[in-house]
């Protein structure tokens, strides 16, 4: 910090000062009942500006030396910066430090986040190739082994891997896009049973083959929401239902409403979630003891699907028996502002 740097720095306080002391020096000159000669009043300015530099000066040290440091820390780009800090000497810098240190915690908060995303997306995407590897080389076995097959057979299972590998790409696009989620949604009036009608028929194919009996009831609600997000939500639930369900199950759709809010039950009775697991079947990642030992997974569909929805203003909820039955249930509370609906996390 140079003179001239200080010496601006302290204008105001300068100008307040030769007010003062011009002040006081014309009080004195012309007060009557007070005989000053015009010496002693020029000896107390000059005594009074001596003391005034004796303080700057002192003041300029001080604050030279705090200055000095941080452009010192800030030239040599040093790591650890918090603890190079200067030891404050006024309240002022006392301030700056406090809001360096914060600032600095702030940042670090972020950083860390950042890894932390940037692990959970390798983790992902990891999880995600060996998953679509697997549908991709059923395909090339499918094609290797097709001599003396009918078409038909053929592509009925090449059109089953490529409904998994579509599935999995689809996942991965709304993973990709959650966090620009206000930029992409629509707000408007859905029928839910034209809604529900139009993912069985996507996975009509599934409940044939595994002879899946549905039961569809009180279906006649509306509600207001993004028809494209509620689709891909109600999506990754019915496929999970339909996955651990076995052959000859049956899921039932229902819907329900009261004062509060208006509810779709996605219930199956397939081997259901353990116990230990059901408080976190909705962490990202977590695939659970019968997504390891049964199925392979990524993990993420659920995950998806509460994000999602609590960015709708939805919630899910669910609720399970080990071996007897697993209920989603997707919340529509009636009393949402859905003009702040990107601000939900």
């Amino acid at each position: 910090m140079k003179v001239k740097e200080y010496i601006i720095d302290k204008r105001y306080l300068l100008i307040f000062y030769l007010i003062l002391m011009s002040f006081i020096s014309a009080v004195i000159y012309l007060d009557s009942t007070v005989k000053v000669s015009m010496n002693n009043i020029v000896y107390i300015n000059v005594v009074s500006f001596v003391f005034l530099c004796i303080y700057l000066s002192i003041e300029y040290m001080f604050r030279k030396r705090y200055y000095e440091t941080i452009k010192l820390i800030i030239k040599d780009q040093k790591e650890n910066i918090i603890n190079s800090l200067p030891e404050p000497k006024f309240y002022e810098q006392n301030l700056y430090n406090k809001l360096l240190e914060n600032i600095y915690e702030e940042q670090n908060i972020k950083i860390e986040k950042l890894y932390e995303d940037k692990r959970d997306n390798l983790e992902f995407i990891t999880s995600w190739v060996h998953e679509v590897k697997t549908p991709i080389a059923v395909s090339r076995l499918i094609i290797e082994n097709s001599i003396d097959k009918p078409k038909e057979v053929i592509l009925d299972s090449l059109e089953d891997e490529i409904d998994k590998i579509d599935n999995y790409v689809e996942q991965t696009l709304y993973y990709s896009r959650t966090d620009a989620f206000s930029k992409d949604y629509f707000i408007k009036e859905v029928d839910l049973e034209k809604l529900i009608k139009e993912i069985i028929k996507k996975h009509a194919k599934m409940f044939i083959n595994k002879r899946i009996g549905i039961d569809i009831k009180d279906m006649s609600l509306t509600t207001t929401t993004d028809k494209k997000w509620l689709i891909f939500i109600i999506n990754q639930v019915l496929s999970n239902s339909l996955k651990y369900t076995a052959q000859g199950g049956r899921i039932k759709i229902i819907g329900e409403k009261d004062k509060k809010e208006k509810r779709l039950v996605i219930e199956d009775d397939g081997m259901g979630i353990k116990q230990e697991d059901i408080g976190r079947v909705f962490n990202k990642g977590f695939t659970g003891s019968n997504g390891r030992e049964n199925y392979k997974s990524t993990g993420m569909g659920l995950y998806l699907a509460k994000k999602l929805a609590r960015k709708l203003g939805h919630n899910i909820t669910i609720e399970s028996t080990y071996g007897e039955y697993t209920r989603v249930v997707i919340h529509f509370p009636k009393l949402i502002d859905y003009f702040n609906v990107a601000n939900n996390t």
